[in-house]
C-alpha cells in the first residue's frame, strides 16, 4: 500500500497529495489514526480523505487503514532502506538484496490476476509483438524479447522513440504492444502507446498503478516498486518488471500445452551444438 501510494502521488488532486504525504510521514501512526485526525493533519476536509482512499482503490477509510495496517505487519524481515555514501560493503549489500526480495514479495502480493490472465488472451490472439521501453526499462523490453519470440510469435523490442513512433504506426488489430515504464508518465513512451491504439493494436503496460501509461493501456500489470529517493539502487523496479514478463511469458507457454513444449525444445535444440 506505501508503494502504491507513492505512484499513485503525482496523479492525485493536490489536496489528496496532502493527505497522502501525511501517511507517507508517519504510517504507523496512520494506521491508528481517525479520519478526523488525518483531515486535520493533512489541513483538508473528511470528504478529500474518502476521495484519497477511493483513488487508492478502497471502499473507504476503514479499508484503507486495513490494506495499509496488512502492508506495515507484512513488511517482516525484507524492506526497503536507501542506501547512504557512509554504508559499509556489508550493509550496502544487506540493503540492496533485501530490496530486491521485498520489490518480488511486493509484486506477489499486488499483481491482479484478472489482468494477468487478460494480458496472456491478448498474447494468444496476437499474431506480433512489440516490446517498448527506454532507459533501464529498454533492458526489460530486450529481456522480454529473448523471452517471448521463443513462443512462436515474432517479437521486437525497440528503445528509440522515433522508431517507437513509426513502428507503432504501421500496427494493425492483430499486433500487441507491451509498454515498460517505472513512472508511467515517460511522454516518448505514452505518445507510441497512443498511436499502437489508434493503429487498433492492444497495448499492455508493465508500470505504476494509476499512472498516465496505466491509464492509457488496455490492460495494466502493474508493478509499485517504490525508488523515488533510493537513487543508488534502480536494479528493484527492473527486476520487478523482468518477472511480471517472466510471469507473463510462462502463462503463454503453459496454457500453449504440448505443442508450446515442442515449440521450446526447438528452439533449444538448435542452439545445443554451441555448448560443450
Amino acid at each position: 500500500m506505501l508503494a502504491k501510494i507513492k505512484s499513485a502521488r503525482d496523479g492525485l488532486r493536490k489536496s489528496e497529495q496532502k493527505v497522502a504525504d501525511v501517511i507517507l510521514a508517519d504510517p504507523d501512526n496512520s494506521v491508528q489514526s481517525s479520519i478526523q485526525a488525518i483531515a486535520t493533519k493533512a489541513s483538508v476536509s473528511e470528504p478529500t480523505v474518502i476521495r484519497f482512499c477511493r483513488a487508492l482503490d478502497c471502499v473507504g477509510f476503514q479499508q484503507f487503514k486495513l490494506r495499509l495496517a496488512q502492508d506495515l505487519a507484512s513488511r517482516g524481515t525484507f524492506f526497503y532502506r536507501d542506501v547512504t555514501p557512509e554504508d559499509s560493503s556489508k550493509e550496502l549489500t544487506g540493503k540492496l538484496i533485501d530490496g530486491a526480495i521485498a520489490s518480488l514479495v511486493h509484486v506477489r502480493n499486488q499483481l491482479n490476476y484478472e489482468s494477468l490472465d487478460k494480458a496472456i488472451e491478448f498474447y494468444v490472439n496476437c499474431d506480433r509483438i512489440e516490446l517498448y521501453g527506454s532507459g533501464g526499462s529498454a533492458i526489460v523490453a530486450e529481456d522480454a524479447q529473448l523471452k517471448l519470440f521463443r513462443l512462436g510469435k515474432p517479437a521486437i523490442a525497440y528503445s528509440d522513440p522515433h522508431i517507437q513512433h513509426s513502428a507503432a504506426a504501421l500496427l494493425d488489430e492483430k499486433a500487441l504492444v507491451i509498454a515498460i515504464s517505472h513512472s508511467g508518465r515517460n511522454q516518448d513512451l505514452l505518445t507510441s502507446a497512443q498511436i499502437a491504439k489508434d493503429s487498433r493494436a492492444k497495448v499492455i503496460s508493465v508500470t505504476a498503478t494509476k499512472s498516465p501509461l496505466a491509464e492509457l493501456s488496455d490492460v495494466n500489470l502493474s508493478v509499485d516498486v517504490a525508488e523515488d529517493s533510493d537513487i543508488f539502487s534502480p536494479v528493484k523496479s527492473r527486476l520487478a518488471q523482468m518477472v511480471v514478463l517472466d510471469i507473463l511469458a510462462v502463462g503463454v507457454a503453459v496454457q500453449g500445452g504440448e505443442a508450446m513444449l515442442q515449440q521450446l525444445a526447438k528452439a533449444r535444440r538448435a542452439i545445443d551444438f554451441k555448448f560443450v
